[in-house]
């Protein structure tokens, strides 16, 4: 992975943000009076947790590439409270697996591709089998068990908690993983077996915090995921300039 690059003081105030809107959406949702899950205003809540929980990961994502702060200590203690908030990840496990992601994408020792399939569910098996652990299902099975104790009923645990960290997982893997790394290759993703995923920078957002600006998070994985949009723009200005340079060589 390359250096990190100095964006601005925005990384920890970002995620506090998702990490503290994250925590009092769900505090609500497994609280508030007259919430029913045959409400549809109650599935929009759950749409949203779902975006919060994408927000968690990509935060602990940014933290393993150290870019939510300069200091090492509060890099990792951000990583490690918010990976474990998705879903009692182990931050310093998925450390080590994004960094042989990073070294081989698309190659038969990166954790995240499948080279058995193509497929969407195919793939997404393999990729779940790889990623987790008896330690993170003993983890938020204790979680459940202690929130129903308290005396939080139990389909507000399934739909307002379990089922947003699955759609959360759906919308990073699809647009993070699967979307993006996705054969057969193209020219334009080389060198990082990486492509750039179409449409504004409103859709990227919605879709996945910018991530589907793939090819550039590789080229440059000290870039925060905040301003990865800006990296795409520089690309698309690049590549018109080089365009009217060769139509003007003609």
């Amino acid at each position: 992975m390359s250096t990190r690059a100095y964006h601005g003081p925005w990384g920890v105030p970002l995620a506090l943000i998702i990490i503290g809107a994250w925590s009092g959406h769900l505090a609500w949702m497994l609280t508030a009076d007259g919430l029913s899950w045959r409400s549809p205003l109650c599935w929009l809540h759950v749409a949203l947790q779902g975006y919060l929980c994408t927000g968690l990961f990509i935060t602990g994502h940014d933290a393993m590439h150290g870019t939510v702060s300069r200091r090492r200590w509060l890099n990792a203690a951000v990583g490690t409270l918010a990976c474990f908030l998705f879903a009692g990840l182990s931050y310093r496990r998925l450390v080590v697996n994004h960094r042989a992601h990073h070294a081989d994408p698309t190659g038969e020792h990166d954790p995240d591709f499948s080279t058995r399939s193509q497929a969407f569910w195919p793939w997404l098996a393999t990729f779940m089998v790889r990623y987790t652990t008896l330690a993170q299902i003993v983890a938020m099975a204790v979680q459940f068990n202690v929130l129903k104790w308290l005396g939080v009923a139990e389909w507000r645990l399934w739909v307002c908690w379990v089922v947003p960290a699955a759609l959360g997982t759906l919308q990073l893997f699809y647009f993070g993983t699967y979307r993006p790394h996705r054969r057969p290759e193209t020219p334009e993703m080389a060198p990082h077996h990486a492509r750039t995923l179409p449409r504004g920078h409103m859709w990227a957002m919605l879709s996945c915090y910018f991530f589907g600006y793939h090819w550039e998070h590789h080229e440059s994985p000290g870039t925060p995921w905040w301003a990865l949009w800006r990296m795409k723009d520089a690309r698309g200005r690049a590549s018109a300039l080089a365009a009217q340079g060769e139509a003007s060589a003609r």
